[in-house]
């Protein structure tokens, strides 16, 4: 007979194919990937520091639409690298990218599900994503940066999204697709930034 564990799981299951589903760039994903197993991410403190942040960008006057909870994705190759950042978190100085701004300062993070990597997956490949819940906020369009002095966190923001992220087509080479579909996030106060923001939470490990 069905255990309750094993219906939850594969009803966590369906929520996490069904977020990421509804998360792809190419709609050519919806056949190319297998998803097999999900687990829930129950980390109190991260749940609990979402809450406070959007309680405190509440009171300075956000709106609910700058506060709506979206979803963004993370890849790693192996399980220990996502159980890490499901228990410490998503630091800072933990991305290879930096053209959205400094990496030192702030997280990088996948608007889609299907373009998780610079590189495209092979055939037979398989990796850990880390659907996390994200609260946005207030976004600053940025134009991207290849130099080495880095775009820094913009005060009175807590997000950067790149420039050209609209024009994303089929013809974007995937590396600069996985570069321009990137949130960036931060969180600063009183001049100095946070090391892990607390907008984004760890949901689902698939």
């Amino acid at each position: 007979g069905f255990h309750p564990e094993s219906e939850e799981s594969s009803f966590l299951l369906q929520t996490a194919v069904s977020v990421l589903q509804s998360s792809y760039l190419n709609s050519t994903s919806q056949d190319g990937f297998r998803y097999s197993q999900a687990i829930l991410v129950e980390n109190d403190v991260f749940l609990s520091e979402l809450k406070a942040f959007v309680q405190a960008k509440e009171a300075a006057g956000y709106s609910q639409e700058e506060l709506e909870e979206t979803f963004a994705f993370l890849l790693f190759d192996n399980e220990e690298e996502a159980k890490e950042v499901c228990q410490t978190g998503l630091r800072v100085n933990s991305s290879s990218i930096s053209t959205l701004g400094d990496p030192a300062k702030g997280v990088y993070i996948s608007k889609y599900a299907d373009c998780l990597h610079p590189r495209p997956w092979y055939h037979g490949k398989s990796g850990y994503i880390v659907i996390c819940k994200l609260i946005k906020g207030k976004v600053k369009v940025v134009s991207e940066n290849y130099t080495t002095s880095y775009t820094c966190p913009s005060p009175g923001y807590d997000c950067h999204v790149a420039a050209s992220r609209n024009s994303i087509t089929s013809k974007t080479s995937h590396c600069q697709a996985f570069e321009q579909s990137q949130y960036y996030v931060y969180e600063v106060s009183d001049g100095s930034t946070a090391e892990r923001p607390r907008q984004i939470c760890p949901y689902i490990v698939i």
